[in-house]
């Protein structure tokens, strides 16, 4: 079955529908203070439901290929959309951190996660010649829906409350993902599908992959990234006034910046990966990202500083969570891609775990800084030398095949 590529750009749309609706969960932060107000727990205790809900998000996304194989693409996003949605909703009726933990954190984080590998991770495989740049636009839209979303749920939770905010959101996302799935169609690879130099690379499984020294090298190099923006995402208003002396009002601006050069990075880099060598651009972001902490550090910061190197560490965290996908998939066959990307994208779950565990252990904003602007180095010479293990098997393919065709000059 050849890919229908008339009918692509619908699968587009469906995607983009899909992406926006998951990515409203990056508006948490919003509902910590009001959840404190209304039912007087600790800010730090609701704090950790994001945390509980991106480590599910990344845990689901090693069981989400499987269910892809069972239930088919547009029916297991549908049923994600459900669910998801059904934990919102749910999260109005809560009374208890438990409960919140459970409906707001592992619900709504597994169905999300579900979701988000399985129908980035079907896009790329309808554009397989623009692995970078539609990675780009799906995880773009994801980024796009928390922005506006910002907004949406914003007002909400001044004009109905929390607890009905949650229900509407809920009604709204499920909405969205459902009515997404709807346009989105199962992308099937085969022979007449790909291009020679597609056929010619390997399609590993999850456990030749897992055989190789390069998926533990992706995973250090994901980790590292996803550490970085993920730590300064939670705690960009409180560095604002920590280390650059500004007022809460002003800081509070860098959220909205992150949310835009966070987006912008994820089109921008996916673009040029298809352009220029992937890991040379994962290189550079890494590079950037590690010179950004280190002025954070020891620079004295004033307005413009601050904000320079919070757009920088936003923008290159975009675009790492964009182009890895199709970095995994340059290095392992597309074929088996929500499964082995499911494997890798565990770096963002213990990425979004271990900056504030390292931070309350090592005591604080600078040492933290310091220790993920060397991991960010170390990852950087890593992504500057690591070559995909299937990078001899092109020639040797072609001199297989050609030993295999049959002599059409004899007799």
């Amino acid at each position: 079955m050849k890919l229908d590529k008339g009918n692509r750009w619908l699968i587009v749309l469906g995607t983009i529908i899909v992406q926006m609706g998951l990515g409203t969960i990056y508006t948490w932060s919003l509902f910590n203070q009001p959840l404190v107000e209304r039912f007087d727990w600790k800010l730090s205790s609701v704090a950790i439901t994001f945390s509980i809900t991106s480590f599910a998000l990344a845990f689901a996304t090693l069981f989400a290929g499987k269910l892809q194989d069972r239930w088919g693409i547009r029916r297991l996003i549908g049923c994600a959309g459900i669910v998801m949605g059904a934990g919102l909703i749910l999260s109005s009726q809560i009374s208890s951190l438990w409960m919140l933990y459970i409906l707001a954190g592992v619900v709504v984080g597994y169905a999300d996660g579900t979701a988000y590998i399985t129908s980035l991770s079907n896009l790329i495989k309808w554009f397989p010649e623009k692995k970078g740049l539609i990675s780009g636009i799906s995880v773009g839209a994801y980024g796009t829906g928390s922005l506006l979303f910002k907004y949406i749920n914003a007002s909400l939770i001044q004009s109905v409350g929390v607890s009905q905010a949650f229900l509407y959101w809920g009604l709204i996302v499920m909405a969205m993902v459902v009515g997404g799935s709807f346009l989105v169609r199962e992308a099937k690879i085969s022979s007449e599908a790909q291009t020679l130099k597609e056929i010619q690379k390997k399609d590993y499984t999850v456990k030749e992959m897992l055989k190789t020294k390069e998926a533990y090298l992706l995973f250090v190099i994901f980790f590292s990234a996803c550490m970085s923006g993920l730590y300064l995402i939670g705690i960009v208003k409180d560095i604002g006034v920590s280390l650059a002396g500004l007022d809460i009002a002003t800081a509070s601006n860098a959220v909205a910046l992150v949310a835009i050069f966070n987006t912008t990075g994820r089109i921008v880099l996916g673009a040029l990966s298809d352009r220029f060598s992937r890991l040379k651009v994962v290189s550079g972001a890494l590079l950037v990202t590690a010179v950004a902490v280190t002025i954070l550090s020891f620079a004295k910061l004033n307005y413009g500083l601050f904000f320079a190197c919070v757009a920088g560490i936003a923008f290159c965290f975009g675009g790492n969570i964009t182009v890895f996908p199709a970095i995994v998939a340059d290095f392992f066959g597309l074929k088996n891609q929500s499964k082995n990307y499911g494997i890798i994208y565990q770096g963002f779950g213990f990425g979004a775990l271990s900056g504030a565990f390292i931070a309350a252990a090592l005591g604080g904003f600078v040492p933290t800084f310091m220790l993920i602007a060397i991991l960010n180095v170390i990852s950087l010479l890593i992504a500057m030398n690591i070559k995909a293990p299937n990078q001899g098997a092109p020639q040797r393919n072609r001199e297989k095949m050609r030993s295999m065709r049959p002599d059409t000059k004899a007799g």
